[in-house]
């Protein structure tokens, strides 16, 4: 019965490490992308692009049998359908193992108000993508690098044609060398660009596109057959990514980085890098919808097609650290003279909830609050409406924890109540353990009978916490995800809600509350635990001097607004009591 005293206060104490412990669990875990998918064209033995380096054995993977479709038009398009696995990811004509990872031609930028992009000529692939409006010290320009060719971060945006000419030349890719084509008249040259590439009997047109401010990027690809055969090309969209977390995440916690996919069929899935690795990934492979990106802690970069045709996903091993998860898309075939057009948006940049979920379905679920997202969801946007309110995340904290508090105040109460009443009893109980001393069953039928008489039941002043604990975990989720909390100011020395708090002022504060709410709370009649509760706030203190500002302002505040109510309950209760002698 001594220990069920303590049960409150180990509950809510190590809340803390429930939370921390989740997301270290979710950290990695997934069930998204299979091992590396290779595509086959029918009769023509067409694997998929090396992404720009020499695949190992690892890369392997099924292969992918299309019948083309005589139609043009985009529901014609036929549904791919693995076969064996394929022998080679080197496609006939393109990257081979003598090709430089790092090969590089002449780079164009593309530039808005949040965003700069950097386009290279080989293969126009997406190299760099320089958030403007992001800032952080992390970064050798002192603001947020999605795409990069930093060895350890390489990160890029690859898209190209599957397939070949009778004779055996590929079609253009990724790896292929574009030179620039002129623009339509009365289009910004800052925001527009168009590259060429001709191989195979196709001429391939990449027209990039991004608004004046934003972080999507317009993608189309313009297919002519300038050749005298017709011709049944696949387009592919591809990320490519090294396994490295990006500079400047927290060693104390860590959120989910790695491939991401979305379908009807499969809803969100997601996969880490070491799946990808030990080839124990799964995912959908085949559908007709959905989109697939990569996601680090507050950013995320994803392709969208914009159709509703048939695609597989794929994903695969490269080298050592470096992944490329993708999609391909069969295009109707093509007669001599022929041409037709595919486009597809890439979004890279912050997870703003109300932008991606305008974007595709399901985008904004890379904001990942896990199993407790049903409540995250509703909590985030109460946040934001309280932000519109204050226009400060650090007060709509505030105010959002007052209002849960306000909610849960009956459950709250119902608890504090149960453990003044077991303070007051703690006397008594302290002399049932000298009188019972050695004699350990009738100490525990004198407690019974005590706790029956006072009718207090030792587990009342948990139950009400338990219930309120999937909430508190959902609003961590909330906190440590959202990216509007990065560089948000709150008060005074707090200017980042994302970063720890610069002069600890916040976590002393905290292990202050939890002093006093130890004091409060009724003290274990053995000794050595009585110690132990002492212990703890000094003990967990120490956590929150590494976690966000933002995490530790919220835990602040709902700590002095329960001793608020626990001091007012209490005092409430003793008036009761002293009124009945």
């Amino acid at each position: 019965m001594d220990t069920r005293r303590a049960v409150l206060w180990v509950i809510f104490s190590l809340s803390l490490l429930m939370l921390w412990d989740a997301y270290m669990r979710h950290t990695g875990q997934g069930s998204m992308f299979a091992g590396p998918v290779g595509t086959e064209q029918a009769a023509k033995g067409v694997t998929p692009p090396n992404s720009g380096a020499a695949a190992t054995s690892g890369g392997q993977g099924p292969a992918m049998t299309v019948a083309p479709a005589a139609k043009t038009d985009n529901a014609a398009i036929p549904a791919p359908t693995v076969s064996k696995p394929s022998a080679s990811l080197t496609a006939a004509g393109v990257a081979s193992s003598g090709q430089a990872a790092g090969a590089s031609g002449e780079r164009f930028i593309l530039k808005n108000s949040d965003v700069e992009l950097e386009i290279d000529s080989q293969g126009a692939r997406i190299v760099r993508a320089t958030l403007l409006n992001q800032a952080s010290d992390a970064y050798e320009g002192k603001r947020v690098v999605i795409f990069d060719q930093v060895p350890e971060r390489r990160y890029e945006a690859q898209t190209g044609l599957i397939g070949q000419a009778s004779n055996q030349v590929p079609f253009p890719n990724h790896t292929s060398v574009f030179k620039k084509a002129p623009i339509r008249e009365g289009l910004s040259v800052d925001q527009n660009l168009s590259l060429v590439s001709e191989s195979g009997g196709i001429k391939l047109t990449k027209t990039y596109s991004i608004d004046t401010a934003g972080y999507v990027v317009k993608v189309a690809h313009s297919l002519q057959n300038t050749g005298a055969d017709s011709v049944a090309p696949m387009v592919y969209l591809q990320l490519m990514r090294t396994g490295d977390r990006p500079p400047g995440e927290s060693q104390f916690y860590q959120t989910f980085i790695g491939p991401t996919v979305y379908t009807n069929e499969g809803k969100f899935q997601k996969i880490d890098f070491s799946d990808i690795e030990k080839n124990k990934a799964t995912h959908v492979k085949n559908a007709s919808d959905g989109w697939f990106g990569i996601v680090q802690h507050y950013f995320v970069s994803a392709w969208v097609p914009r159709n509703e045709a048939p695609r597989e996903f794929y994903t695969k091993r490269v080298e050592n650290n470096l992944y490329s998860v993708g999609l391909i898309q069969a295009l109707p075939a093509m007669a001599p003279g022929a041409q037709q057009t595919h486009e597809a948006i890439l979004f890279s940049g912050p997870q703003l909830q109300e932008v991606l979920e305008k974007l595709a379905p399901g985008l904004e679920l890379v904001v990942d609050y896990g199993w407790l997202t049903f409540l995250a969801k509703p909590i985030y946007w109460l946040l934001d409406q309280l932000f519109g309110v204050v226009a400060n995340w650090g007060w709509a904290i505030v105010l959002l924890t007052v209002i849960i508090k306000l909610v849960f105040y009956p459950l709250s109460a119902a608890s504090y109540k149960s453990m003044a009443k077991m303070k007051a009893v703690t006397p008594r109980l302290m002399k049932l353990r000298e009188l019972y001393v050695n004699d350990k069953p009738k100490l525990n039928q004198a407690m019974m009978e005590l706790y029956k008489n006072e009718k207090i039941n030792p587990l009342g002043g948990c139950l009400p916490i338990l219930v309120q604990i999937p909430v508190f975990i959902a609003l961590y989720w909330v906190l440590l995800a959202s990216v509007e909390m990065r560089n948000a100011p709150w008060l005074g020395w707090v200017t980042d809600l994302s970063a720890p708090d610069p002069y600890y002022i916040l976590p002393v504060v905290m292990a202050i509350t939890m002093f006093i709410q130890t004091k409060l709370n009724p003290p274990p009649p053995d000794p050595i635990q009585a110690k132990v509760m002492m212990a703890m706030p000094i003990v967990f203190s120490v956590f929150f001097f590494f976690f966000p500002a933002g995490l530790v302002l919220y835990w602040l505040v709902n700590n002095i607004l329960s001793i608020a109510q626990q001091w007012m309950v209490m005092k409430n209760i003793e008036k009761q009591a002293a009124s009945h002698r």
